[in-house]
């Protein structure tokens, strides 16, 4: 199994030296990845309900920073040596395709090869909007062009691709990604179409769980892990290529009982008794939030994870 965590790349906590002082905490208690998070604008009304909570309301807001993700894991790689570094999620109808696409492959070049890309489709129609992105309704089929897209630009010296949305022709694209394989592309998302998405073009499934509507506990997880499963081999792929990352928020509480215990909170017993749930479900990559009122109390959190808890599951 292997452990990443999020940094805060927004609200208060956002600050040059909190994100330097957890992405080095990170590294150094033995992390596998560091993960940041994408908007660029946040509108002052917004219609749909934010999927991730349980009132439906954002918990952000316009007057806190929101640093870009791709601008911050640069800073974090400079600062960092051998962790990984990735998106969760870029949303990609938002940028260029081209130009996101290099931006990528330069960080990946630059870092030595840290890069996971994790991707969405988007859900909030007023960022599209704001940002003059493609239409909202086309934002699924914009998404799978531009991997495709991102993957000829990575692989081939001489891209050649002609889609609905965009094109590729008469140039050349370097730097390519160190990575061998190219950077691999993570799938978000937990609904119908990200499965689909996630069996037919991803490296990986990254669902969000336990927040909000998107509950995901390990019955229902191992569910939609058949679901992955059944598609992947309907569309040729073997099912053991694509990892299955499950992100959540990890809490200790050293005083917890079962009764009424959240998923992955708790002692770190109950919390390793969790992730090997998971685990059996098909789960082999945690991304894990420790959500506190402090980057201290945050620090603390990731170092009790590394050392009470990881050893219980290693």
């Amino acid at each position: 199994m292997r452990f990443g965590c999020t940094l805060p790349n927004r609200g208060e906590l956002t600050s040059p030296d909190n994100l330097k002082i957890m992405a080095q905490t990170a590294e150094k208690n033995g992390f596998d990845s560091i993960w940041v998070s994408d908007h660029i604008v946040i509108p002052t009304d917004i219609a749909p309900l934010y999927p991730y909570s349980d009132s439906g309301e954002l918990p952000f807001d316009g007057d806190s920073p929101y640093c870009e993700p791709l601008t911050t894991l640069a800073y974090l790689a400079g600062v960092t040596s051998s962790v990984c570094l990735g998106t969760h999620v870029l949303v990609l109808p938002y940028r260029n395709p081209v130009l996101a696409a290099k931006m990528v492959s330069t960080l990946d070049f630059l870092s030595g090869g840290r890069v996971i890309l994790g991707i969405g489709a988007g859900w909030m129609e007023e960022e599209f909007e704001a940002l003059d992105s493609p239409p909202f309704p086309d934002r699924g089929r914009v998404t799978d062009e531009y991997i495709a897209l991102y993957r000829e630009l990575w692989t081939n010296p001489t891209p050649e691709f002609k889609g609905q949305f965009t094109h590729a022709s008469g140039y050349k694209f370097s730097p390519r990604p160190v990575q061998p394989s190219g950077i691999p592309i993570w799938v978000g998302g937990h609904s119908g179409p990200a499965i689909r998405r996630a069996a037919k073009l991803g490296d990986a499934w990254l669902p969000i769980g336990l927040r909000g509507t998107a509950g995901l506990e390990p019955d229902e997880l191992k569910a939609k892990i058949d679901l992955l499963s059944s598609l992947a081999e309907k569309a040729g792929r073997d099912p053991a290529s694509i990892s299955v990352c499950f992100s959540t928020d990890l809490g200790f509480d050293y005083n917890s009982n079962d009764s009424g215990r959240r998923t992955l909170s708790g002692n770190p017993e109950q919390i390793a008794r969790d992730i090997r749930r998971y685990n059996e479900v098909g789960v082999d990559y945690f991304l894990f939030s420790y959500r506190s009122g402090s980057v201290d109390e945050a620090l603390e959190s990731m170092e009790q994870f590394a050392t009470q808890v990881k050893p219980l599951v290693a």
